[in-house]
């Protein structure tokens, strides 16, 4: 097993590193800037950002930089320090559009391509060195950190005044309708709006939110990467979202012709419901594996209601049960767990200290999310570590984090 701790490392050695490859690759560094914006772990509210629900995700220290300076024509060159093999890749801002053998700057590209939708049209090209400390397809949204630090890098450079929601909103538009994945907000959201030491406590329906001090003396965030890898446009993914869409229009249908015993004639989302209006309702969805999916994004919201109300009251073996209430239903009622994070959580709940454990990000694949007391640390990785790679053949990788801010220019 492999184990990491965490921090910001915002060293001048590191950007220095970066500004040097900048150089090596595009000829100088002059003229060239220096940003960052985080990865996400969500602690609880899974699959129902786009079910009209609430999310509870928080930044992290780890993230993506970038280094990148205006060009004099409209030719874009980027070059990622995480996939040298690829050399530098070069398009155009006349280009733009989705092309596979474009590979990762997909996400950048399809940026440009959103903030120009919204009035925000790059007139001039650049070069950009991208540097990742996330681990690719762990469920960490490294997607959405290279889409809104991209965002950032287009605001600051070409002096565009959007905030930090228009930029969340734009990442979304690049990876629902350029990329090709239906996902909801909350990545992007919590990237772009990430404050240390917070969570955010989010509606998805409406985009109110807030921030909630996460304050645990003594209790350390432990991220666990299955190492197995997935892609959220080749996975199941689009398929949920549409399960859920075909049983809200099930729901909607049998309210509006008064036909459903909850007496609701209006239900904007399924994140509108709570657990006994669905229950009352859901043998209308005639499919009963599209009643499982509504079911766990309506109990889901309401789990993480609750949650985010016991932590504010300081219950966090309340929080911790909700996070293992989570990872079944998504599991049984969602089945996007596997073989993977099911181990990973399984071993975690057995070990003593441990608060709760969960799936974390879209699923099949990435990351679980473990609440664990500091005395509990030492032990929940070498337990479950040696049992995740005894039952699954290969090693888990263990990360103890710290929550971040969101996107930042650093020199």
């Amino acid at each position: 097993m492999a184990t990491e701790t965490v921090t910001v490392d915002h060293s001048t050695e590191t950007i220095e590193k970066m500004r040097r490859e900048f150089a090596a690759r595009f000829g100088d560094c002059e003229g060239a800037r220096v940003y960052f914006a985080p990865g996400r772990v969500n602690l609880i509210g899974e699959h129902t950002d786009y079910n009209g629900g609430h999310v509870f995700p928080c930044a992290l220290t780890i993230g993506t930089y970038a280094v990148a300076r205006l060009r004099e024509d409209r030719n874009l060159r980027m070059y990622s320090m995480n996939f040298p093999e690829n050399g530098v890749i070069e398009s155009s801002l006349d280009g733009l559009a989705y092309r596979a053998e474009d590979g990762w700057t997909n996400y950048p590209k399809g940026v440009l391509w959103a903030a120009r939708e919204q009035g925000y049209a790059a007139d001039r090209g650049l070069d950009i060195l991208y540097y990742g400390t996330i681990p690719n397809s762990s469920g960490l949204s490294s997607s959405a950190s290279i889409e809104v630090l991209t965002g950032e890098v287009l605001r600051d450079l070409f002096g565009f005044d959007y905030d930090g929601i228009a930029n969340a909103k734009i990442g979304q538009r690049a990876e629902n309708a350029f990329i090709g994945v239906n996902c909801g907000i909350m990545d992007q959201f919590a990237i772009a709006m990430g404050r240390r030491d917070c969570a955010i406590f989010l509606d998805t329906a409406t985009l109110a939110y807030e921030y909630a001090p996460i304050r645990m003396d003594g209790v350390r965030i432990v991220i666990v990467n299955t190492n197995h890898k997935r892609g959220l446009g080749e996975s199941k993914y689009n398929e949920r979202r549409a399960e859920c869409e075909e049983a809200l229009e099930e729901l909607r249908t049998a309210a509006s012709q008064g036909s459903e015993p909850s007496g609701r004639r209006e239900i904007p989302s399924l994140g509108a419901l709570t657990e006994a209006e669905f229950e009352a309702m859901a043998d209308v969805i005639k499919s009963p594996v599209r009643r499982r999916r509504a079911r766990h994004a309506v109990y889901e919201n309401r789990r993480t209601m609750r949650a985010v109300k016991a932590l504010k009251e300081g219950d966090l073996a309340e929080f911790g049960r909700l996070m293992n209430e989570s990872h079944i239903s998504l599991r049984d009622d969602y089945e996007v767990t596997g073989r993977e994070l099911d181990t990973l959580a399984e071993a975690a709940w057995a070990v003593p200290g441990v608060i709760g454990a969960r799936m974390t990000g879209a699923g099949f694949g990435g990351c679980a999310v473990c609440l664990a007391r500091e005395e509990a640390v030492a032990d929940l990785i070498r337990e479950v570590g040696e049992r995740y790679e005894r039952e699954i053949g290969y090693p888990a990788t263990f990360y103890v984090v710290e929550i971040g801010d969101g996107p930042v220019r650093l020199a």
